[in-house]
């Protein structure tokens, strides 16, 4: 099972981030903990996310869709990266949050992604093609 490790930060959390902690110490810890990751065979990718005020939302409830800036005024908590590990279960996923080297301000949402097998599908071109593509970009 995959499953999906989202970070978000609040603001105040990027704030003690940016002005408390020594930005080296902390690309060591998660490289460490990347590793960890990787060594135990559960690392599938990692990425981390610029700002919030560099990206944009589009909203789809209105016809064109509504394109707003960032940063988001509203947000409390900005998703800031992400890892995708492969495990055997939402215990060993469990496991793997738990330890990664956060502090106060942030979170991590842990959520299992989907796989084609929990959709009752029916067989066509479109999904064959699609499992085609996920088992050569697997």
């Amino acid at each position: 099972m995959r499953y999906m490790m989202i970070m978000n930060v609040t603001p105040e959390g990027a704030f003690r981030a940016a002005e408390e902690m020594d930005m080296a110490a902390m690309f060591a810890a998660m490289n460490a903990y990347n590793e960890d990751m990787r060594a135990a065979g559960v690392f599938l990718s990692a990425e981390g996310l610029s700002d919030a005020a560099e990206g944009f939302r589009v909203d789809f409830d209105s016809t064109p869709p509504a394109v707003t800036d960032g940063p988001f005024a509203e947000a409390r908590e900005v998703f800031n990266g992400y890892w995708i590990i492969e495990v055997a279960s939402a215990e060993e996923a469990r496991h793997w949050a738990l330890k990664c080297p956060v502090g106060p301000g942030v979170t991590l949402e842990v959520r299992r992604i989907n796989e084609l097998a929990d959709f009752d599908l029916p067989d066509s071109e479109g999904l064959r093609r699609e499992q085609e593509w996920q088992a050569a970009n697997g």
